[in-house]
Parts: C-alpha cells; structure tokens; sequence
C-alpha cells in the first residue's frame, strides 16, 4: 500500500504541474482487510511492531483524505486468472472481466 501511495502522490503532483486537480478523495483497491484495518485505526498492536514508515505515510495521507481504502473481495480480483488455478467457472467470469474475446485457432 505504501509503494502505490507514493505512486499516486507522484501522479497527482504532475497533474498539478498540468493545473488538473483532484476533486476527490482517491479510492484505494485492497484484498487485506487487516492492512486496511491496520491503516484505518491509530491504534498500535503488538503484532504491528514490524511496521515501517510506509504504513505512518498511508495512514497520513489518508487521515487527509487524499486516499479512501476500500476492500475488494476475492471473487472479484481479476489478476488470480493469472496467478491461481481456477476452475472453469470462476476463470470464465474473471476472463469476461478483462473484455477479451476466446477464438478458436483457423
């Protein structure tokens, strides 16, 4: 999370730079809850010690509402069609997802 935080930092200041604001809070696409948990509450637990400074930038930046963390089901995360063995089923549904077209070869 904290790598893409500073992607978007990077992104929004060359928007900037073009006078091309940012009207809204960033919607930020997650699949840990506890990252996001983690994120959301100030709290420190003892199994976040690990932590570095990635996790204060996030939780900075979204305190500002720069970013708005959301949750996104397993089901719904297009990239494991390329990353786990699916069934047909749930492999056809991810693959409609990506707007591709199945041909067979002439």
């Amino acid at each position: 999370m904290g790598s893409t935080v500073c992607e978007l930092l990077w992104i929004s200041c060359i928007l900037q730079e073009f006078n091309i604001s940012i009207p809204a809070a960033i919607h930020f696409h997650c699949d840990n809850k506890a990252a996001i948990h983690i994120t959301e509450n100030p709290v420190e637990h003892e199994r976040t010690k690990h932590l570095d400074i990635y996790c204060h930038l996030v939780r900075d930046h979204l305190k500002r509402g720069f970013i708005l963390p959301r949750h996104v089901p397993n089901h719904q995360q297009v990239a494991d069609m390329f990353t786990k063995a699916l069934s047909s089923a749930p492999f056809a549904r991810l693959f409609s997802k990506l707007g591709m077209l199945s041909h067979a070869p002439t």
